[in-house]
């Protein structure tokens, strides 16, 4: 789940609906731009799926007492949280293997250098997985097509948690830490320089340097929890009460 707590309420958003705006940027990027453009169809099904194993967890979401905050990606309990992105990397290797490969060196990279026994069990994990599908795959882990597709994968996940994390219309200098500085993931068609965002207006994204095809509108599904309503009926049935609604944005 993604989190944003502010005075009388919290946006919550659940990973899974984050990730479809993932692969619709992914599914819009310019052909021009994408290396290795025969894989382009597993690159987008894995922007879209990546998050899958957040579904039931953000069904259900949990109560961090010490907090006094519900849980997010961030802080959510290391062993549930291991154990459902495996769950989710299996399904889209099921799905495709090339996007499976994707997913888990997407989320290996996120325990590289893990202190908890549980975190180093899941990345070792996933390096055994990553060397399997490898040689299932004939591809070289060097290979520059399976670097630039991380990228692009990276990229679309990052643009996307930027129209989530950040509210709409914010200041640059008042954005989410993380994203004021542009986003890591650097592309020969950019010099190797970041892409920065920023929004423009309340509706509108500007990027310094356009991967897209054309402009893209997205919609993005979220609810407004109240904080009363958590206290009267706790958090899973005030989320599950509380009706979704949009976020339209457009990316220029």
């Amino acid at each position: 789940m993604i989190i944003c707590e502010y005075k009388q309420n919290f946006i919550m958003i659940s990973q899974h609906d984050h990730a479809k705006i993932s692969g619709e940027i992914a599914q819009n990027w310019n052909d021009d731009f994408f290396y290795g453009i025969d894989r382009k169809d597993e690159v987008v099904l894995a922007a879209y799926e990546h998050d899958r194993g957040w579904i039931d967890l953000d069904a259900a979401p949990l109560w961090n007492d010490q907090q006094q905050i519900p849980y997010s990606f961030v802080d959510f309990p290391i062993e549930e949280k291991t154990t459902h992105y495996k769950t989710g990397i299996d399904e889209v290797e099921k799905m495709n293997k090339y996007a499976g490969l994707l997913c888990s060196i997407h989320f290996a990279s996120f325990f590289d250098k893990e202190p908890n026994p549980i975190g180093q069990q899941f990345f070792k994990q996933e390096i055994k997985r990553k060397h399997y599908l490898l040689k299932e795959l004939a591809i070289d882990e060097k290979d520059k097509n399976l670097k630039d597709h991380l990228n692009i994968l990276r990229f679309c996940d990052n643009l996307s948690l930027y129209i989530c994390l950040n509210k709409p219309g914010v200041k640059k200098l008042d954005e989410h830490p993380f994203f004021r500085n542009g986003f890591p993931q650097l592309f020969p068609f950019a010099n190797n320089q970041p892409i920065h965002a920023q929004w423009t207006n309340q509706v509108t994204v500007s990027l310094s340097l356009s991967p897209l095809k054309k402009e893209l509108q997205v919609q993005l599904v979220l609810k407004e929890v109240k904080k009363e309503d958590i206290k009267v009926k706790g958090l899973v049935k005030a989320y599950t009460d509380t009706p979704s609604s949009i976020r339209t944005v457009t990316f220029i």
